[in-house]
């Protein structure tokens, strides 16, 4: 339809694209959209901005009614019920809102697996001390509650941190996007979740969401980070064991959980997974040893897992490799670097005749891991909180969160990072560290 057409024009430029309606091309069923009427979005005034009040408006019995009936249409078509996704704000009101549907998924649907993600802006308004405050708040008591009712949680943003102090948003080295559109950041959030969840949204999956999720939850870490490389710098003519052996002991792919990447890789259960490269067996010369242990292996399958196991020894990992690629045709945005083909795989050398067509697919690498990482990203949020003087934003209190719940959920917010804790760091050094 030529109103179809005209949107697909206008996000390749990215001129006029300011939420994700407004680059939607699938048409949604009035059961699946439940329009929040009491709130503005993105305005001055009168927007859905505190925890409480996200929180409040699923209290309203009229809501969880409505609520309830569009979920029971959708459960009753399923024939295999494995769980539930949920993609919620950390920063605004929809913290709260996600909270309340975390809880009542738990309650109605116990045994069923809650994958929830927690979105961030790539940017963040840190010029305003109340919506700096706002947000840290909103992120707090996001994680703590939306954690405690999901199977498995995982902050989800290409912004370098979720504390006060602000960082530069993650870079990729084959793409160049601007960090203040959202469409280009959700862009790249949504091929790493799309191959994320992969290993239980597939018809061929052997593993259920609530597997995946007890691979890594173990010990009280319901907290995972991701990775991602997108697109994996798979080299075109090259075997994956030859482009893998180029990063034996540094994977190429960057922290999408708000934190910044530590000195040594290491984690203590993770799920891998590689999608869009050859599946065929590298050629071997006969007579001639092979250049590494990687190209001894039969398939791409065994080629990853050793890979994982290689360079993270002791960690529970599962992998899994998906030939088909991350599609990236209109309207995912073409902000991809010139030395990629048509299919997203790297040249080494550009030749000079080579047409600048646009990217259609690419290979993604991306992993969920438990890892220690997870305790900078909490502690640090922890500590930031314990020491503003909350009593300055009566505004947020009075939005519907009393003073005693809040400092109940720092306390499990420092307790939750304490799973992920390496040796017998105390709290009291790294607070010293911090302050040189």
């Amino acid at each position: 339809a030529p109103s179809r057409l005209a949107v697909s024009q206008e996000v390749c430029s990215g001129s006029s694209v300011r939420v994700w309606s407004d680059y939607l091309n699938v048409h949604l069923h009035p059961k699946s959209v439940y329009v929040i009427r009491q709130y503005v979005h993105d305005g001055d005034c009168g927007s859905l901005e505190a925890f409480g009040q996200g929180e409040s408006l699923l209290q309203d019995p009229g809501c969880i009614e409505e609520l309830e009936d569009r979920l029971h249409f959708y459960v009753e078509e399923c024939d295999y019920l494995q769980g539930f996704q949920v993609l919620c704000d950390l920063h605004n009101g929809f913290s709260g809102v996600g909270a309340k549907v975390t809880e009542l998924l738990y309650d109605e649907y116990s045994g069923k697996g809650i994958l929830t993600w927690g979105l961030t802006p790539a940017l963040s308004n840190v010029g305003d001390p109340q919506k700096n405050f706002y947000r840290l708040m909103n992120t707090a008591l996001g994680i703590v509650h939306l954690s405690s009712h999901s199977s498995l949680f995982c902050p989800l943003s290409l912004s370098g941190s979720l504390g006060i102090k602000p960082q530069p948003p993650v870079t990729f080295p084959y793409i160049s996007y601007d960090a203040s559109l959202n469409y280009h950041s959700s862009a790249i959030l949504a091929a790493a979740l799309d191959t994320l969840t992969a290993p239980y949204r597939l018809c061929s999956s052997q593993g259920s969401m609530m597997h995946l999720a007890e691979t890594l939850n173990f010990s009280g870490r319901k907290v995972v980070a991701a990775w991602a490389s997108v697109p994996f710098p798979a080299l075109r003519g090259y075997s994956l064991p030859d482009t893998l052996c180029a990063y034996q002991q540094d994977v190429p792919w960057k922290l999408l959980s708000s934190c910044r990447e530590p000195k040594i890789s290491c984690c203590f259960a993770q799920s891998v997974v590689l999608r869009g490269v050859c599946k065929e067996s590298p050629i071997r010369c006969p007579g001639k040893p092979p250049p590494s242990l990687l190209h001894t292996c039969e398939s791409t399958e065994q080629v990853l897992q050793r890979y994982v196991h290689t360079v993270f020894p002791g960690a529970f990992s599962t992998s899994h490799v998906l030939e088909q690629p991350c599609k990236t045709l209109p309207p995912y945005p073409q902000f991809f670097s010139p030395l990629l083909t048509r299919q997203g795989f790297l040249l080494l050398d550009r030749p000079a005749r080579y047409s600048s067509a646009a990217v259609e697919s690419i290979p993604v690498l991306a992993a969920l891991q438990s890892s220690p990482v997870l305790h900078t990203l909490l502690y640090g949020l922890y500590k930031d909180l314990q020491r503003l003087n909350t009593r300055r934003w009566a505004s947020f209190f009075a939005a519907g969160v009393e003073q005693e719940d809040f400092q109940e959920a720092l306390h499990e917010l420092r307790t939750l990072s304490q799973c992920y804790e390496m040796g017998f760091e105390a709290d009291e050094s790294e607070d010293e560290a911090d302050s040189d």
